[in-house]
């Protein structure tokens, strides 16, 4: 009660200050008394900060748009897995080899899997978003109400970070929510994963690729990689009973032990105990099984998306065999 008690009053010292497409969000100035009080910000800088940004009527069209309907695999993996991010993807390893090795040395994750995502992402940095990233946060932060919370909990992480790297908070682009550089990570990952991966002293992974590779590598082992591991296999040759191995989610939730008896062949070398994702995608010629190792489960923390693991991993092998054929 307390602290509520002085955000109200904060609010109501400097709550006539406001200009700009806030200047009358009352949200607004909650939010800028919780972080005067909270992390030690000036309430005068914030204001000056937010009389500048601008409220993005095209970030909350797109994102209250009507979901399209769902993609299938045969017509969302050619959006991923196609000769120009092939080719971007073997130039992207080439001019920054260096790097790779020594992200897949120090963090145990394959280089391919790194070049992926930040394809997948960005298309190597060719699309990394045209929204100014402040702009885009507190228009779904103080606008759109079904996730404020999330937003204006990403707001502040990135007033906390541009704060911690010296940046200029009205020079960042990104996405139209808000997410950043060439592997497109949230202010709160960038925090949290993000590293100065080449020891020049700051983080940028806008325009260094050799931090967005450390980044991406660093975010994998965290969230529990295991280097030299399989990611996916594909199924064939299923029963009757197959689908009632389906995964309910995305956590790898079946033994090996349960797939067998379900009728499934699984690689005899793992352990019976091992868990893994089943789980079924349309693709160009019916039906596609597959089952998701715990490293799969890892990629979809990036993204909690079956689909979008599986284009990462058929990128991932597409551009190692491009590079290096067999």
């Amino acid at each position: 009660m307390r602290n509520i008690r002085l955000i109200l009053l904060l609010t109501a010292l400097f709550g006539n200050a406001l200009a700009g497409d806030y200047q009358n969000s009352e949200k607004l100035r909650v939010f800028i008394g919780e972080m005067q009080q909270e992390h030690g910000f000036l309430a005068e800088q914030l204001e000056q900060l937010f009389a500048k940004v601008n409220k993005q009527q095209s970030i909350l069209d797109a994102i209250a748009r009507p979901a399209e309907k769902v993609s299938q695999w045969k017509d969302y993996r050619p959006t991923f897995v196609n000769p120009l991010r092939i080719a971007g993807g073997v130039s992207f390893w080439a001019k920054n080899a260096g790097a790779l090795e020594r992200a897949e040395r120090e963090y145990g994750v394959p280089a391919q899997i790194i070049v992926a995502i930040i394809g997948v992402e960005t298309s190597y940095g060719g699309n990394m978003g045209r929204y100014r990233v402040l702009d885009a946060l507190a228009t779904l932060a103080f606008d759109f109400p079904p996730r404020e919370v999330f937003f204006r909990k990403e707001l502040k992480e990135f007033l906390l970070m541009v704060r911690e790297q010296q940046l200029d908070a009205l020079s960042l682009k990104g996405s139209y929510a808000g997410a950043m550089g060439l592997p497109q990570f949230m202010p709160s990952s960038f925090r949290a994963f993000a590293v100065d991966f080449d020891g020049d002293g700051k983080i940028d992974i806008w325009n260094n690729p050799g931090d967005a590779i450390g980044s991406v590598a660093n975010y994998f082992k965290q969230h529990g990689w295991t280097a030299d591991s399989a990611v996916a296999e594909r199924v064939f040759g299923l029963g009757e009973q197959a689908d009632l191995a389906l995964s309910s989610g995305l956590e790898p939730e079946r033994s090996v032990a349960e797939l067998i008896q379900l009728g499934w062949e699984v690689d005899g070398s793992w352990d019976k105990d091992l868990r893994l994702s089943a789980f079924r995608l349309q693709g160009q010629e019916g039906a596609e099984y597959w089952l998701g190792l715990p490293n799969f489960y890892v990629i979809t923390r990036y993204n909690r998306s079956n689909m979008y693991a599986l284009a990462v991993y058929q990128l991932s092998e597409v551009l190692l065999n491009t590079r290096s054929p067999p």
